[in-house]
């Protein structure tokens, strides 16, 4: 279990390697971080640079092939993928680039499908897909399908769902990288608020400056190495 003052996230010596034939592609290499509760963390770099890989291992989707990864005190390096399964679904709320909602779902069904997985019953299921739906600011939109919705509100849509189960960690793919300026600046409003006001630890991915202004920190990677490290008061995001 995680001490008041230990690091949300803790990664140590951690390399990654993929195999491709004969051949091993290092992605990550001897890579040590630390992120603290509440901090909004943008992970930069060029294509190949290793940010996308370093962001699956902190969610748990992935584990490196050498060191060690502890979130919300546990090592995850070592657990099954079952044991990660359910890790996540207590812990990690994903907002993806292309939303990856599913069209036949409503928002509200959409929102509340994270929640199917955790022991709530069918009313505080309701209590918590409506609050979350209420912060996004589409309430009034939880019986339309993606269909009937823009990008922008399909977006709101996909960070409801991330914060249904209140998790400790959010992690972001490009969650701009789709939208239109106006679009994504809202999206950035908001992530902003959720971790202001709700304290929630973000970690992004993204090749957007202007995103990456707002947040906190941001780590730029290269050759998969940590090569720049950046704290910064977060800009607000300008319509």
């Amino acid at each position: 279990m995680n001490q008041p003052d230990d690091p949300v996230v803790l990664v140590e010596d951690v390399c990654k390697e993929y195999r491709r034939h004969d051949q091993v592609l290092p992605v990550l290499t001897n890579m040590n971080l630390e992120l603290q509760t509440g901090d909004y963390t943008a992970l930069m770099g060029p294509s190949g640079s290793g940010k996308s890989t370093l962001l699956n291992l902190i969610a748990g989707l992935d584990k490196p092939t050498s060191g060690h990864i502890y979130v919300c005190g546990e090592d995850l390096s070592q657990a099954s993928h079952g044991e990660l399964a359910r890790w996540r679904a207590r812990h990690v709320g994903f907002i993806f680039q292309m939303y990856n909602l599913i069209p036949v779902l409503t928002a509200y069904e959409n929102v509340e499908l994270p929640l199917t997985l955790t022991p709530l019953n069918r009313k505080q299921r309701k209590e918590q897909v409506k609050t979350a739906l209420e912060i996004v600011g589409l309430a009034d939109r939880m019986d339309h399908y993606p269909k009937q919705l823009s990008g922008g509100q399909e977006q709101r849509v996909s960070i409801a769902r991330a914060i249904a189960t209140d998790p400790t960690l959010i992690v972001g793919d490009e969650p701009t990288g789709d939208l239109d300026k106006k679009s994504g600046n809202e999206i950035l409003e908001l992530m902003n608020r959720l971790n202001e006001e709700f304290g929630k630890t973000i970690v992004m991915v993204t090749h957007d400056p202007k995103a990456a202004e707002s947040a906190k920190r941001t780590l730029h990677l290269e050759d998969g190495r940590l090569v720049g490290d950046t704290d910064v008061a977060p800009m607000e995001p300008t319509l």
